[in-house]
């Protein structure tokens, strides 16, 4: 079965993330646990764990179909020491989070060089503030994005996700989700029937397709291979619907949460209801 929803408001409290979710007729949702461009927030209170739980029963959203995500300005691979130690401080927080509300994952960006190290350094760097952070924590799987590439980002290739995730040290707590916008862009080409397949071949092959936790639904304003990270309403980009429509129809992808972050929040319901008309 598939599960789809889009990264819903947290306004007024993560409590109303589920409500936000029902009313677009998702069965899954992507949120915020907190104010995503901060390094610090207030912490959750108890009334706001107790309802969101509630809420999330009441309207039949299980955690596994829930996917927060973490804030913008962690950089876990940040090549100075005072930024890394604060973005390794903002993750675990973001995670214990994540334990208070009883979630599974929690979806983050790899993070970026900067020019100030070396790629591979970088990665090792990455693995070893995500290790941190699980031996700090329990029960919840940090699940990678690949990136578009722009800037110094990580992440961009399949053998970036694979030198993370084999350097980390508990693997049964680490997956990956697949944002479409950013596969394109980053240079795998997703738009055909046999281009699809090629590119989830490469990443069975490279990552393996039991990491794979996630997708994110997205159409690119950019061209193919632009390593421009903009994401445009499914059918309206470079991409197409064709690709959604194979999505919509592999059982690579059941049971995973997947979650639109195209811009025209005003056409989300119409965004799922197009994505499940497709399955055949």
């Amino acid at each position: 079965m598939k599960y789809i929803g889009a990264h819903v408001s947290i306004s007024g409290g993560v409590e109303n993330a589920p409500q936000n979710a029902k009313g677009i007729g998702a069965n899954a949702f992507a949120m915020f646990t907190r104010n995503q461009r901060r390094w610090v927030s207030k912490p959750l209170t108890d009334k706001n764990i107790t309802q969101f739980k509630e809420n999330c029963k009441n309207d039949g959203f299980d955690p596994k179909h829930i996917l927060p995500h973490d804030g913008y300005l962690i950089n876990l691979g940040h090549p100075e020491k005072e930024a890394l130690e604060k973005s390794r401080a903002a993750f675990l927080d973001e995670m214990q989070r994540c334990e208070n509300l009883g979630l599974q994952y929690l979806n983050f960006h790899p993070g970026s060089h900067l020019n100030k190290i070396d790629p591979d350094h970088c990665l090792e760097r990455i693995a070893e503030s995500i290790n941190l952070a699980l031996d700090q924590t329990a029960g919840i799987t940090v699940v990678i994005e690949n990136t578009a590439g722009q800037g110094t980002n990580m992440g961009h290739r399949f053998e970036h996700l694979t030198r993370i995730i084999g350097n980390v040290q508990d693997k049964s707590r680490i997956g990956v989700c697949i944002d479409t916008c950013h596969t394109y862009s980053a240079g795998y080409d997703i738009k055909t029937e046999k281009s699809f397949e090629n590119t989830l071949q490469e990443f069975d092959t490279l990552v393996g397709i039991s990491y794979l936790k996630a997708v994110h639904l997205n159409d690119s304003k950019k061209p193919f291979g632009s390593r421009v990270d903009r994401h445009e309403s499914i059918g309206k980009g470079s991409l197409g619907l064709e690709t959604f429509k194979f999505i919509m129809n592999d059982s690579r992808f059941d049971n995973i949460p997947m979650v639109l972050e195209t811009p025209d929040q005003s056409i989300w319901q119409d965004e799922i209801k197009l994505l499940y008309s497709m399955i055949e």
